[in-house]
C-alpha cells in the first residue's frame, strides 16, 4: 500500500520539477498498476484497457444519466496536516495537504520562478487549473507565539492530474519549493493522485519527464515506455 505519512517515509531521492521541456525528446512513463495496491479488477495490458471503453460488436451499451455520473465522478476534497514542527524561536510550522481547492494563480507563478520553469500567460495557467480533473497543493503555514491571527501561508508544492472521467489520466506540473524538496513531498503529491485516481476506478496513468527525474517516478511504479510504447510529440512549425 502507498505511505501518505511523510515523516513516516524512509529517505527517497530528493524531488526535483518535471517542468515542460522544449525538447523534442521526453519519456512516456505509465503506472500500470503494478504495484502493490488495492485495486480490485485484474490488471489489462496497456493498449486492452484503454480500449476496452470500445464496443467491438457495436451493440447497445445502457449508461446511467449525465447528471448521476458527474455527482458520482467528482473526487471528494481533503484536507489535513501532513508536518508539523516547532523551530527553536517558537515558530510552530504546518505543511498542509489540500486537494480540490482554490490555488492563487501569482502564488503559482512564483512558485514555478523558484523551480526555474518558464514563465506561461497567467490566464492559461488558470484555465488549465480549472478544467483539471484534480488538482494538489502543499501549503506552509507559519505561526509565531503570541501572533494568532497573524499567520504566514505560502504556496510550496502542486501536482495536478487531468483525465476522461472514465479510463486515463495524466499527471501535470509537479513542482516543489526548492527548500522543501528532499523531504518526500513531492513523493507524497503523486501518491495522492495515484490512489484517488485509483479509488475512481481510472487505471491508466500516464505523465512525462524529463531524463533526471525519471528514476524518482520509476521508484513511485511508473514505467518507460510500456510494452514498447513510445511518446511522440507535435509542435507548431512557426
Amino acid at each position: 500500500m502507498l505511505t501518505l505519512n511523510v515523516v513516516a517515509l524512509p529517505s527517497i531521492l530528493p524531488i526535483f520539477s518535471a517542468q515542460p521541456s522544449n525538447h523534442q525528446f521526453n519519456y512516456l512513463l505509465a503506472n500500470t498498476g503494478r504495484r502493490k495496491l488495492k485495486v480490485t479488477r485484474p490488471r489489462a495490458n496497456f493498449w486492452d484497457s484503454i480500449r476496452s471503453g470500445f464496443l467491438k460488436d457495436n451493440s447497445t451499451q445502457v449508461v446511467e444519466s449525465p447528471s448521476t455520473l458527474q455527482e458520482e465522478e467528482e473526487p471528494q476534497p481533503e484536507e489535513f496536516v501532513l508536518v508539523e514542527k516547532t523551530e527553536e524561536d517558537g515558530v510552530v510550522e504546518q505543511i498542509i495537504f489540500s486537494s480540490g481547492g482554490d490555488v492563487d494563480i501569482y502564488d503559482l507563478q512564483t512558485l514555478c520562478d523558484k523551480v526555474g520553469w518558464p514563465r506561461r500567460p497567467l490566464s492559461k495557467l488558470a484555465t488549465a487549473l480549472k478544467n483539471s480533473y484534480m488538482v494538489a497543493t502543499l501549503h506552509s503555514i507559519q505561526k509565531s507565539p503570541g501572533s494568532e491571527g497573524n499567520e504566514q501561508k505560502k504556496l510550496i508544492g502542486m501536482a495536478r492530474a487531468t483525465s476522461d472521467h472514465a479510463f486515463n489520466a495524466t499527471i501535470w506540473d509537479v513542482l516543489v519549493d526548492p527548500s522543501y524538496q528532499g523531504q518526500g513531498l513531492g513523493k507524497t503529491l503523486v501518491e495522492k493522485l495515484i490512489r484517488a485516481l485509483l479509488q475512481r476506478d481510472i487505471g491508466n496513468i500516464t505523465l512525462f519527464a524529463d531524463s533526471q527525474v525519471v528514476e524518482f517516478y520509476q521508484n513511485l511504479g511508473f514505467e518507460p515506455d510500456p510494452e514498447g510504447i513510445k511518446g511522440m510529440f507535435w509542435y507548431p512549425k512557426y
